[in-house]
């Protein structure tokens, strides 16, 4: 059977950084990866992230969003359908920050899908410099991902003080009173830079496996709590770009804006990638990209936004 693992975690926590890295050591171990972007929105930027680490023995597929919840999860299935006939050691699903943890799990228990599958791992991704003032809907994704995690590995650690990652766990640990749930046991929890990993902190990873959380279910229409906005064909200069995406963050006119991700060309031709989130704005330069930015978050103001960047093209 194919090992499958679920890398989760909320809006901007750093999963697709961790692919580069897992996907990476999984390769060096001899194992054939499949990579499965399941993204929110439209357009699946980190997908196109992904690209320059993809060979012989790393392919990615995509399912991305647009559409109603039944049709995303019919072609969630489809896809894993088609991956299941590719010869696969090991398939990686990464998951927009805004996911049911159960269409995972369900999605793995229907048929053909048990038959080729094998749950491994789930590996959920917490920022050490969490935001912790995330509304009710929010947390209770931030907890249902926690519970039923194998490992729970923070991102961003060297960048926060031992108080702040102390803060975060304490916070992690009483979002799961929301789920009317504990701290989980023998659940492995790292808390290091991840330019530290050691070849044991990838095998115990690898052995963490995932827990069927018993809990208190939180209805909720994503669709309706979450949205994403698309602004494409802008013409910025990078510093343009950082400032204008801090200070969209920060302002609540514009909605509670939890990401915004995407490409810019510059004037030079060449291209850079932005992930901002209220702990940082990261931008790099890039070899290719699609020129729009995405901004995610909970009952955005498109015209606020817009009196920043101007109405898209």
């Amino acid at each position: 059977m194919i090992k499958i693992d679920l890398i989760t975690g909320f809006l901007g926590s750093g999963k697709t950084t961790f692919i580069r890295k897992y996907s990476k050591y999984l390769v060096e171990q001899g194992l054939d990866i499949g990579i499965l972007e399941n993204d929110f929105g439209a357009v699946n930027v980190d997908a196109m992230l992904l690209q320059d680490i993809l060979g012989d023995h790393c392919t990615l597929e995509m399912v991305s969003g647009g559409c109603d919840a039944d049709c995303h999860r019919r072609r969630f299935k489809t896809k894993l359908i088609a991956m299941g006939m590719c010869g696969y050691d090991r398939v990686l699903v990464e998951p927009s920050g805004i996911f049911d943890m159960d269409e995972f799990f369900d999605t793995l228990h229907e048929d053909p899908l048990e038959r080729w599958y094998e749950i491994g791992n789930v590996i959920t991704i917490i920022d050490a410099g969490l935001n912790q003032n995330l509304s009710e809907s929010s947390r209770y994704l931030l907890a249902s991902q926690t519970a039923q995690a194998g490992t729970i590995l923070y991102s961003h650690t060297q960048e926060v003080t031992s108080e702040q990652m102390a803060a975060t766990a304490e916070y992690v640990a009483q979002s799961l009173e929301i789920l009317h749930s504990k701290k989980i046991p023998n659940q492995l929890v790292i808390q290091k830079d991840w330019d530290m990993l050691q070849e044991t902190d990838y095998k115990a990873i690898l052995s963490s496996g995932y827990h069927s959380a018993d809990y208190a279910k939180f209805w909720f229409d994503d669709q309706q709590n979450y949205d994403s906005l698309y602004f494409m064909n802008m013409e910025f200069s990078e510093e343009f770009l950082k400032q204008s995406c801090e200070k969209i963050l920060k302002d609540s006119a514009c909605g509670k804006v939890f990401r915004i991700k995407g490409f810019q060309k510059l004037s030079d031709g060449h291209w850079i990638s932005v992930n901002a989130t209220h702990q940082n704005t990261e931008i790099h330069p890039v070899l290719d990209g699609q020129a729009i930015l995405i901004v995610i978050g909970e009952n955005l103001n498109q015209e606020a936004i817009e009196k920043y960047w101007g109405k898209s093209k």
